[in-house]
């Protein structure tokens, strides 16, 4: 049974509840770069280089765009976000075993917005097991890995001790800013090779109890 030092987790929702081999993020990435062709006639040969540069600079496109565009967010989250799901996710009982088992509290944290949270965890059956959605409205003006989206986390989740919650996400960059605010970071990764930019490494749910006792007892150890 987990350490009952763990209060809390929060989980990432694209490629972290879902493989990344799936390739929903790929288009969903796609449709980003539509958009900013179309919806904001950015010329062809500027799209691609300007996303990553807003992705490096800022943490996320949407982050750069509405700097520098005219952008209704609200248009942008609904056009990038509008792929048919059951095409590329599907229900796992095992994950909805090992997330409902966990006793403590579960949020998803998420640089997308909480309508696309909210079908993701439809689609894949999970609805019902976490108490709320930790969006990037909800951190605005921030994102991940900004220090400042896990201060509005934590208090979003009710401010409990960050060396008592757990962090699981694709994104090292996210788990390494997560680590250093004092949580214990989970690198979920489909080839499960070992990283020194995450406290753990998953790449089968079945590992996770035990990373969270893992977490535990490092917070015993700091407490």
């Amino acid at each position: 049974m987990m350490s009952a030092k763990i209060s809390t987790l929060f989980f990432d929702l694209d490629d972290t509840l879902y493989p990344a081999s799936c390739g929903l993020w790929r288009d969903i990435r796609a449709r980003i770069d539509i958009y900013m062709r179309e919806r904001l006639a950015i010329p062809e040969e500027r799209v691609m280089p300007l996303r990553r540069h807003y992705y490096e600079t800022y943490g996320t496109a949407l982050r750069g765009l509405e700097r520098e565009y005219p952008l209704d967010k609200a248009d942008f989250l609904a056009f990038v976000h509008d792929l048919p799901l059951g095409e590329y996710i599907a229900p796992d009982p095992g994950l909805r075993a090992v997330i409902q088992a966990i006793p403590a509290r579960k949020f998803i944290f998420t640089n997308a917005d909480s309508r696309h949270a909210e079908r993701v965890l439809r689609a894949l059956e999970l609805e019902d097991c976490f108490e709320g959605v930790i969006d990037i409205l909800a951190v605005s003006p921030y994102c991940k890995p900004m220090p400042e989206s896990f201060e509005i986390a934590l208090r979003a989740a009710g401010n409990p001790d960050p060396r008592r919650c757990v962090i699981l996400d694709d994104m090292p960059r996210t788990t390494i800013a997560a680590r250093q605010v004092g949580m214990f970071s989970i690198l979920v990764s489909e080839n499960g090779a070992q990283s020194n930019d995450a406290d753990a490494v998953l790449h089968e749910w079945t590992q996770l109890p035990a990373l969270l006792e893992q977490a535990g007892a490092r917070s015993k150890d700091e407490s």
